[in-house]
This record gives structure tokens, sequence and C-alpha cells, in this order.
């Protein structure tokens, strides 16, 4: 559930049909974010051991950066994007009915 509506920040507004669907965008951002956290936190661990670096070690401090970064961003992606709101996932999912006669 998004927290716009909890903190009161919701308009209530159903998003335009066109809009990307809260699952797509929560995966796309953690894939972008997943790739700067191994980055960020390679260097961390380059700055950390200096010359005492060894590639488990690194590739430890990768993976870990990668797996906190695109958790956090998809978590704050779940809970502050208008996307993710309640009444828009719902809408997103929402076929109208045929008429048949």
């Amino acid at each position: 559930m998004a927290l716009l509506e909890a903190l009161g920040w919701s308009e209530g507004e159903v998003m335009r049909p066109e809009s990307k669907p809260c699952s797509r965008l929560m995966s796309q951002t953690a894939g972008i974010f997943s790739t700067g956290g191994a980055l960020a936190f390679w260097v961390l661990c380059r700055l950390h051991y200096g010359p005492k670096i060894t590639v488990p070690r690194s590739l430890r401090w990768a993976s870990c950066g990668a797996i906190s970064m695109s958790l956090t961003s998809a978590l704050l992606v779940r809970s502050f994007s208008p996307e993710c709101e309640p009444q828009n996932i719902i809408a997103a999912y929402d076929k109208p009915q045929r008429k048949t006669e």
C-alpha cells in the first residue's frame, strides 16, 4: 500500500491508461539501482581495504550493494509512487465488461 494515502498526500485520482504499471516501474528502478549499488559498494570496498583487497571480498561487497540498493529503491517506489496507490493498481487490472446482447 502506498504511503501517499496514509500521509494525506494522495489526491485519489486514477492514473491515465497509458501510464506504466507499478510492477514494471518497480522492476526498472530496482534494475538501475542494483547496478549503481554494486559499483558504489565496490568503490567503498576498495577504499576500505586498500591493497589487501581480494576478488571474493570485492564481489561480496558488490553483491551486497546491488541487493540492498535494489530492494531499497523498489520499496521507496512502492511506497511513494502515485502509480502504486491501491486505487490505481485496481484500476489497471479492471477490464471493461463486454455487453452481450
